[in-house]
């Protein structure tokens, strides 16, 4: 049975992502990646996504407190192999260890322009419509 192109990720890809975001945590927490960039910023990892080969993890990161977060993802991407060699230990019942990408999470700013639409005052006119006429 084969699953639909639409379907989402399949339990395993979850599991496994959810696995190398802690190890990959891990890692950064320690402060095993030695780059003044990385050394010097609090990276938050939201989520792993991985492919459904498991061959390619890509990190969703949100560089807390830094000046320029395109600079941590480069610095990041530059390290990838290193960061690979040493998440490798914390999952060693995988086949193979998945090569890494890193992409900057924008779902917090996302979710904060939505937030921001929900509290406009257009909005509230058209919450305070449908009140009126439930009533």
């Amino acid at each position: 049975m084969s699953r639909q192109a639409g379907s989402g990720p399949s339990q395993r890809m979850l599991r496994v992502g959810e696995q190398v975001r802690h190890a990959l945590s891990d890692v950064l927490a320690r402060g095993e990646v030695r780059d003044d960039i990385i050394e010097t910023t609090v990276i938050s990892i939201s989520e792993v996504r991985m492919s459904p080969d498991l061959k390619i993890a890509t990190a969703f990161v949100s560089p807390l407190g830094a000046a320029d977060n395109d600079a941590v993802i480069k610095a990041l991407a530059r390290n990838a192999k290193f960061i690979r060699g040493r998440v490798s230990g914390a999952l060693r019942q995988m086949r193979s260890m998945p090569e890494f990408r890193f992409r900057l999470d924008t779902s917090y700013d996302n979710f904060s322009k939505i937030d921001e639409l929900l509290r406009s005052p257009e909005v509230a006119r058209d919450l305070d419509k449908d009140k009126e006429s439930d009533d």
